[in-house]
């Protein structure tokens, strides 16, 4: 039995959110699994460049303009010796990496990946080792990196081939050290004292530089708020963004359920804003934190698999989530999300980018392909730039296992003033057919409809694969309609739109 459900929303041209920071569409590389060896690095594939980097995997990350990776990590960075990866290839040590359990051949490193960075068109976050090292590794770190010339470690890289320094603006304290899985794992005093005394040093090599300190894993940890609020209260003076951590998954095969959980994104987002301005008040500052979500994504596919791992190999294909149809549609949510909270998220980053829960996979000596998340993450890239707006939305809802009057619609809007551009994000979460879709654009009387995009299966279990890579892709095919400023359009059953509308000339 078909239902078709209803929703409504009214746009006010003047009713802004806050202008988009492009790092909201940033990703993130780890040294982990084929995300580095095998992914965008195969020395000797048909597609490798001069330096090893595959040029397939590049147009596609070129494809998504992501303007920031993160980089080297994640779980790796907490037992990362950066000098293990700089100067000539055949002298690198070759070292047991315990957070994942594999052999870390060195191959690529920080000259490398900066490399890499330039090919794809994006700038790098750097993330230091605050698990096994600290202070003093984090000073010499930035002192390579950043530093012109004429200092022991600037003029090492000069040595290595690499007059310029890298310049690197964004770098992040540690990873995930509240987490028991992490090396060198802290309790917050700890963290926030280490983090606080690394952030001096590093603005004394270059005080431009902008600093990320480590939230909460994820907001289950039995700590959560309380970590964040004494971490910011050490570090509130030296630091400009804190991270935000989550990872959805649908095990139990509940769908509506699973379609909701950007819901928990919301209120994670909110409370973790809520935290930064207690502080603020705490200690009577004029300064805001903002936030940074640098890692987001649905995780939970390959669970099973990487337990089958055989530990210290090479590169093993480990976190190969295959995602299917009603991952896209979360990923969509979720980007939802962050843009409803452009306000406080400056920065955000899918994890990861190639093989390792990623939009983007390759075979090792063969072809590379988009997954299903690829494209809604491609579209707000895209179209998701200018100024967020307030949207009024009035929508059938539903109840699930874990949420409440969960809305069918789930939707955002962004205008871009340079082109005249307004691009309407929406998920229909209506499992049992279409939704009946209508826009008041108050102050967009003269808009039209240019395209509407739609991402949708009649499987919501379909993925894209090296042998079908085309099977879940978006086509123009919407009925979006704009007339003296009314939009109405039919959402299909479960799906994604981009209703693109512009100024008509007429």
């Amino acid at each position: 039995m078909t239902i078709t459900r209803k929703a409504k929303m009214i746009l006010e041209k003047d009713y802004r959110i806050s202008e988009v920071d492009p790092r909201l569409y940033g990703s993130f590389v780890e040294h982990l699994g084929r995300a580095v060896y095998g992914g965008i690095y195969e020395p000797g594939h048909s597609r490798a460049d001069n330096e090893g980097f595959r040029d397939d995997v590049a147009s596609l990350v070129k494809e998504l303009r992501v303007p920031i990776v993160r980089y080297p990590g994640g779980n790796f960075v907490s037992g990362y010796n950066w000098e293990d990866g700089v100067g000539p290839k055949e002298k690198r040590p070759r070292r047991t990496e315990l957070a994942w359990r594999t052999i870390e051949t060195n191959e690529v490193g920080v000259n490398e990946f900066s490399q890499w960075a330039k090919k794809v068109n994006t700038d790098v976050m750097m993330a230091i080792n605050l698990g096994t090292r600290g202070v003093d590794a984090a000073r010499n770190f930035i002192e390579y990196c950043n530093h012109p010339g004429g200092s022991y470690y600037s003029d090492l890289r000069v040595s290595h081939g690499v007059a310029k320094p890298h310049g690197f603006k964004l770098w992040c304290l540690g990873n995930e050290m509240d987490g028991p899985w992490q090396i060198g794992a802290k309790t917050a005093y700890e963290y926030g004292r280490l983090a606080l005394e690394s952030a001096k040093v590093m603005r004394g090599v270059d005080p431009s530089i902008e600093l990320v300190v480590c939230g909460s894993s994820n907001r289950a940890m039995s700590t959560f708020a309380e970590w964040e609020a004494t971490v910011l209260d050490l570090t509130y003076d030296e630091v400009d963004y804190i991270s935000l951590h989550t990872y959805y998954g649908n095990r139990d095969n509940d769908t509506p359920n699973f379609l909701a959980r950007s819901l928990d994104m919301d209120q994670f987002i909110d409370s973790v804003v809520a935290i930064c301005d207690y502080v603020k008040a705490k200690r009577r500052s004029n300064k805001t934190i903002h936030l940074s979500f640098d890692e987001w994504n649905v995780w939970y596919h390959s669970n099973e698999a990487d337990s089958q791992i055989e530990p210290w190999s090479i590169a093993p294909p480990q976190l190969e989530d295959v995602y299917t149809m009603e991952d896209a549609l979360l990923v969509g949510s979720m980007l939802i999300s962050l843009l409803r909270r452009a306000d406080r998220v400056k920065i955000a980053c899918l994890a990861q980018l190639v093989n390792v829960i990623a939009p983007i996979m390759t075979e090792t000596g063969g072809s590379a392909w988009r997954q299903t998340i690829f494209y809604p993450f491609l579209h707000a890239s895209m179209f998701g730039r200018g100024f967020v707006l307030q949207p009024i939305v009035k929508s059938d809802r539903y109840d699930s296992k874990d949420f409440t009057d969960v809305p069918y619609l789930d939707s955002i809007a962004v205008l871009c003033e340079e082109s005249d551009a307004l691009t309407i994000f929406a998920v229909n979460r209506n499992l049992e057919g279409g939704l009946e879709f209508e826009c008041d654009l108050r102050g967009f009387h003269d808009y039209r409809v240019v395209e509407h995009i739609v991402l949708a299966h009649d499987d919501l279990k379909a993925t894209n694969t090296a042998r079908q890579p085309d099977n879940v892709v978006p086509k123009a095919n919407g009925k979006a309609e704009a007339q003296a400023g009314q939009l109405k359009a039919l959402l299909p059953q479960a799906s994604w739109n981009v209703i693109r509308l512009a100024k008509s000339c007429l």
